[in-house]
């Protein structure tokens, strides 16, 4: 059985098996993080929200689609016209 050259390979980041190996490493960690959260002593909650269970898990993943949802909006508000250098 012969390979593919190099050139003809895609690179390995965008190869399915590898996409499908990231998901679950990142799931696992996701896991992880929320699982420790039984274990570990958090301190003493500063407001009454931050002591609930997987509080900073949910609330780093609500950040991230705000930040998501912020940056689309200014993509709608900052572009130009694709004819605006002629």
């Amino acid at each position: 059985m012969s390979q593919r050259p190099a050139a003809d390979q895609p690179h390995w980041l965008v190869r399915p098996s590898t996409i499908r190996l990231l998901w679950g490493v990142f799931l696992l960690v996701l896991a992880a993080t929320v699982a420790a959260d039984l274990w570990l002593d958090g301190g003493h909650a500063l407001f009454g929200l931050d002591g609930t269970f997987g509080f900073f898990a949910w609330y780093g993943f609500a950040t991230c689609v705000a930040m998501v949802v912020v940056a689309k909006g200014l993509g709608i508000v900052l572009k130009r016209k694709e004819t605006y250098y002629d």
